[in-house]
């Protein structure tokens, strides 16, 4: 690598082509030379006149032509002073780097803590849930316990048509000329009691099985009208009316069947429950449907007593109930089952007694 050679050292050196190398420095040779000079003009003698020789400095050079002409610093001489150097992305925007570091770690720490909330919520939504369907699959079973009479009735009676059927077609074969026709109509008949004691039981097991919480797309209509069919045998017994109102549009909504179907069974209990000292002719429940703006609406009528002004809004408490054997859980675990699927459940009392349960539910788009 080639030097600029001995040149004496001054800044201004570095204002040309330049590159850089080992130098004098010309403000120490000056203060050498005029201190020479004093030592004359006060009468020594310049040959006893005794000076140090000036040593070359440490290499200096202009970092500007170290760019210029591609030379590295690492080929500089030990020691080399470099100049003009430019400052360094950091060493010009230090504090700034800094900042916008600084505030890059604290977003990260936030994203880091809500991650961990969003995870921590989502698993306790899912304990909720699970322990919601526990909850509700006890209830399912005090509201099965309080349907065992009338669903014995509505299995017996189409057994007990069931057993005369079959000893009507045995007395039949045992005649000489047995009548094939009628024979037809009675097995006919055998098998249209087969298929009711089937369905009432297949309705049985699907509210008491212990299913997880599955959303599925399905008509609030329909569910209404399954629900009303299999409590039309408790209607009769307890001597209770249920007239349903179905809206003619479609009802899409996202659910659970066995949950909703549960709803809808505790509020007409409890409806009947209401009406015990009503006469017989007003027991009257009356379901309906409709489709209000974009949701699907559900109302639940009885003309018992109704509830008191005071109490309405502790209906859906935990533990609340004006029955003394009741447990005070239906309302509040239907509210809880309503509030999962997105919906809401309000109660008010009829202007000519009873109360009215709505619930809606946002459709499906």
């Amino acid at each position: 690598m080639k030097y600029s050679g001995t040149k004496r050292y001054n800044g201004s050196f570095f204002e040309g082509a330049l590159v850089g190398g080992p130098m004098f420095s010309v403000m120490e040779s000056s203060a050498v030379t005029a201190n020479v000079a004093n030592r004359i003009l006060s009468g020594e003698r310049a040959g006893d006149i005794k000076t140090r020789p000036i040593e070359f400095a440490a290499p200096r050079f202009d970092w500007r032509q170290l760019q210029r002409f591609g030379i590295s610093e690492s080929n500089l001489p030990p020691g080399s002073t470099v100049y003009f150097r430019e400052p360094t992305i950091w060493e010009r925007y230090s504090w700034q780097i800094a900042s916008v570091v600084a505030v890059l770690l604290i977003q990260a720490g936030l994203i880091t803590v809500l991650l961990r909330e969003h995870r921590r919520r989502k698993f306790s939504e899912v304990q909720a849930r699970q322990r919601m369907a526990e909850l509700a699959h006890v209830n399912r079973f005090s509201t099965a316990g309080e349907l065992t009479a009338s669903i014995a009735h509505e299995i017996n009676q189409p057994l007990g048509a069931i057993l005369t059927n079959a000893e009507t077609a045995d007395a039949i074969l045992q005649s000489s000329n047995p009548d094939i026709a009628e024979l037809k109509d009675i097995v006919k008949d055998i098998l249209q009691d087969d298929r009711r004691v089937a369905e009432v039981i297949r309705r049985m097991r699907s509210l008491l099985k212990k299913a997880p919480f599955e959303v599925k797309n399905i008509d609030l209509n329909d569910l209404v009208r399954e629900t009303v069919e299999f409590l039309s045998a408790l209607a009769i017994a307890r001597t209770v009316e249920l007239v349903s109102v179905i809206t003619p549009d479609t009802l899409p909504i996202l659910g659970d069947r066995i949950q909703l179907q549960q709803v809808i069974l505790n509020l007409v209990v409890n409806g009947i429950d209401a009406m015990r000292d009503t006469p017989s002719e007003n027991r009257i429940i009356s379901i309906r449907t409709s489709r209000v703006e974009n949701s699907a609406q559900l109302s639940v009528s009885d003309r018992g007593s109704g509830i008191p002004e005071d109490k309405l809004k502790e209906v859906f408490v935990p533990f609340f109930t004006s029955k003394a054997e009741g447990m005070g859980m239906g309302l509040s675990i239907a509210r809880t089952i309503i509030e999962a699927h997105h919906g809401l459940i309000s109660a008010k009392n009829r202007d000519h007694g009873g109360a009215t349960f709505r619930i809606r539910f946002p459709l499906v788009q």
